[in-house]
């Protein structure tokens, strides 16, 4: 699709206030800096620490907020969970930015954007303990939507790709992994003696899919017994959780900055976990806020 296309409208669903379909926001809403969470109650408690709130827009899962932290603009915004929904909220944020909602068609000067996913996680190390920091250095996507774009391999982190397919097996497995790196602007940004950083696993799902057994059996058992061992230029495998990766992916390929810092609220190796992690959530949020 060139510049000058006009996108139709079964391609960019607009609802009738003019706002975008599924975040009902509007162009001139969203900051240059906006933070993720999975958790719509997160954006309640990221709003506590800001001021000037321009606004509060709810829509199923998806809860966003605009205001200023230490006078800088950000804009706060719930994902839900899981990678489908971060296909919709990447490319709908990027759209009120960057495609023009009068003349459909896509505007010759990219903004760029600041992406930074505060999250919850499980350790796959056991000297990471519960109430941690992790920075995902590097995003692994178990899943195949970076593959519906074209592109994805420019973006991949190929080395690791292949280091980690052959350390696993999976070179004739269903799986086939994409890795992209984080923001290094952000990474150094959020990184300290306070944070843990490495490979992050991206799960497309909360229990087969990260070899959770309840009254289905996982099938992929040896995956992920090894990925505690998994070692790349002394980069390990630190976490789970289940967005990072497609956040990675389609903000590089849109020309944009992410990068995602979890609290771990379980060690998968310990089998220990904090039910109680609201209070460190909101330490977490305080943290970046002051960072960035």
């Amino acid at each position: 699709m060139t510049q000058t296309t006009t996108i139709q409208q079964s391609e960019l669903i607009l609802n009738p206030d003019g706002s975008v379909f599924h975040l009902h926001l509007k162009p001139g809403q969203i900051a240059t800096t906006i933070i993720l969470v999975g958790d719509p109650n997160r954006v309640d408690i990221i709003s506590s620490f800001l001021s000037d709130i321009e606004f509060k827009v709810s829509n199923r899962e998806y809860v966003s907020t605009t205001g200023k932290f230490n006078g800088k603009r950000i804009t706060v915004v719930s994902t839900g969970v899981g990678i489908g929904n971060v296909d919709i909220v990447i490319n709908e944020l990027d759209a009120l930015l960057n495609i023009d909602f009068d003349t459909r068609k896509k505007k010759s000067k990219i903004t760029k954007i600041d992406f930074i996913r505060i999250g919850t996680s499980g350790s796959l190390q056991k000297e990471i303990k519960v109430n941690s920091y992790v920075i995902s250095k590097y995003s692994v996507g178990l899943d195949n939507l970076l593959y519906f774009y074209d592109g994805i391999e420019k973006a991949t982190n190929k080395e690791l790709k292949v280091a980690l397919n052959s350390f696993l097996g999976l070179d004739n497995q269903f799986i086939n992994p994409y890795v992209i790196n984080a923001s290094e602007k952000l990474f150094k940004k959020l990184n300290s003696n306070q944070t843990y950083s490495g490979i992050t696993i991206t799960s497309p799902g909360f229990y087969g899919p990260q070899n959770r057994e309840l009254r289905l059996n996982p099938a992929m058992n040896s995956l992920y017994n090894n990925l505690s061992d998994f070692d790349y230029s002394e980069e390990i495998v630190t976490n789970y959780e289940m967005e990072s990766a497609a956040i990675y992916g389609l903000t590089k390929l849109l020309g944009h900055e992410a990068v995602t810092i979890c609290l771990i609220i379980a060690n998968r190796i310990n089998g220990e976990v904090n039910k109680n992690y609201r209070e460190k959530v909101k330490r977490l949020v305080l943290y970046v806020l002051e960072k960035i």
